[in-house]
C-alpha cells in the first residue's frame, strides 16, 4: 500500500506509550544510575515569600536593571543587595537541577542510539542506500514497506512526546522556541509522509541523527562531571558532525535532491520547496559547523581549562542558539 495521512493517526497513541516508557525510564533506570554517578539533588535556598516581587518576577522582569532595584527597594524599604539577593535566588528555584538534566539527557541519549540503529540496520538493506537514483525511481507510484512505516513514526511519536513532556517538564526560558521547534518538526515529518517521500526522507534522518546521540552522550559526561570523556566525546562528536554536514549531506543527499532527481522525474511543485528548504539546511549546517570550530580553535590557543568552560556553557546553552533551533526544525524535513 502507498502513504495515507491517516496512517499517522497511529503515532498519537505511539508517542504517550514513549511518554510513559521515559517517566518509567527516569524513576527505575536514570535515576538509579544518577545515584551511582553521586549527582544528586541540588539544595537551592528558596527565596522568601514577597508578594511585590514575585508579581514582578512573573509578570514585568525576572532581572531587574538598576532602576527597578532602587525603586523596589524604596517601595520594600530593603537594601538594594537584599533585592537582587531574592531575585538571585528565585531565578534558581527555577532551574533543572542537574539529576534532572541528567535523567532527562539519558533518556534522549537511548531513544537516538536507539532510532539511529534501527535506522542504519534498516537502510543497510534498502536499496536507495547504495543507489540515490532508486529513490526517485517510479515517483510517486513506490510501496511504503514496513520498515520505513515504522521508521517514520517512531521519529513522529517521539516529537509529539516531546511536546506533550514540555507541559511536565520543568518550564525553561525557551519553551515557546522548543514548543515551535516540535510543532514545525512534526509538520514537516507529517508533510513528507503523504506526499510520499518516504526513501530520501530516511537517509535525510538517519544523517542527521548520526551525531545526536553523540551530543548527549558528552552532556552526560560533563553533569557526571568526567570532563576527559566528555572532551572525547565533542571530539568525536565534531568529526562525525562535520562528515555527515559537510561531506555526506551535499555530496550524497543534496546530489540525488537536485540532480538525479531533476533527471529522472523533473520538477514539480513540491520539488521546489522540498530542496528549497534543504539547501537552507546546508547554509545553518556551515554556519553550525562554524560555531563548533571556533570553540575548538579557541580550546587549542587558550588551553584545555578554557575549553572546559566554554564547552560546558555551550552544552548548557545549545538548544537556546538559534542556528541550532533552526537546523532541528528542518532536520527531519524530507
Amino acid at each position: 500500500y502507498y502513504p495515507k495521512a491517516g496512517h499517522l493517526l497511529s503515532a498519537l497513541p505511539l508517542a504517550l506509550g514513549i511518554f510513559a516508557v521515559r517517566l518509567i525510564f527516569e524513576r527505575c533506570i536514570a535515576g538509579p544510575c544518577a545515584s551511582i554517578l553521586q549527582i544528586q539533588t541540588e539544595s537551592s535556598r528558596r527565596a522568601q515569600p514577597n508578594a511585590v516581587l514575585e508579581k514582578v518576577f512573573t509578570s514585568i522582569t525576572k532581572s531587574p536593571d538598576s532602576r527597578h532595584l532602587e525603586g523596589l527597594s524604596k517601595q520594600l524599604d530593603w537594601d538594594v543587595r537584599k533585592v537582587q539577593r531574592w531575585f538571585r535566588q528565585r531565578r534558581n528555584q527555577d532551574k533543572p537541577s542537574t539529576r534532572t538534566k541528567f535523567c532527562e539527557s539519558m533518556w534522549r541519549f537511548t531513544f537516538y542510539l536507539y532510532i539511529f540503529t534501527y535506522g542504519i540496520h534498516f537502510l543497510w538493506q534498502s536499496p536507495w542506500m547504495w543507489d540515490t537514483r532508486q529513490c526517485w525511481y517510479n515517483y510517486p507510484y513506490q510501496v511504503l514497506s514496513s520498515g520505513l512505516y515504522h521508521y517514520y513514526v517512531t521519529e513522529l511519536s517521539f516529537y509529539w512526546a516531546l511536546m506533550f513532556s514540555q507541559f511536565t517538564d520543568i518550564r525553561r526560558k525557551d519553551f515557546l522556541i522548543m514548543f515551535i521547534h516540535h510543532l514545525a518538526t512534526i509538520s514537516l515529518i507529517s508533510f513528507s509522509y503523504v506526499n510520499n517521500m518516504l526513501r530520501v526522507g530516511s537517509l535525510v534522518m538517519c544523517v542527521h541523527d548520526t551525531s545526536d546521540f553523540l551530543l548527549e552522550a558528552a552532556k552526560l559526561a560533563n553533569y557526571a562531571k568526567y570532563q576527559r570523556l566528555c572532551d572525547f566525546l565533542f571530539v568525536v562528536f565534531g568529526i562525525i558532525f562535520f562528515g555527515t554536514r559537510l561531506i555526506i549531506f551535499p555530496f550524497w543527499i543534496l546530489n540525488t535532491t537536485l540532480f538525479e532527481s531533476w533527471d529522472i522525474i523533473g520538477p514539480y511543485p513540491s520539488w521546489w520547496l522540498f530542496n528549497f528548504l534543504l539547501l537552507v539546511l546546508q547554509v545553518l549546517h556551515i554556519l553550525w559547523s562554524y560555531l563548533i570550530a571556533r570553540i575548538a580553535f579557541k580550546a587549542v590557543m587558550r588551553g584545555k581549562n578554557w575549553f572546559v568552560f566554554s564547552f560546558s556553557h555551550w552544552l548548557e546553552g545549545c538548544s537556546c542558539l538559534s542556528a541550532s533551533v533552526l537546523i532541528e526544525i528542518f532536520r527531519s524535513f524530507c
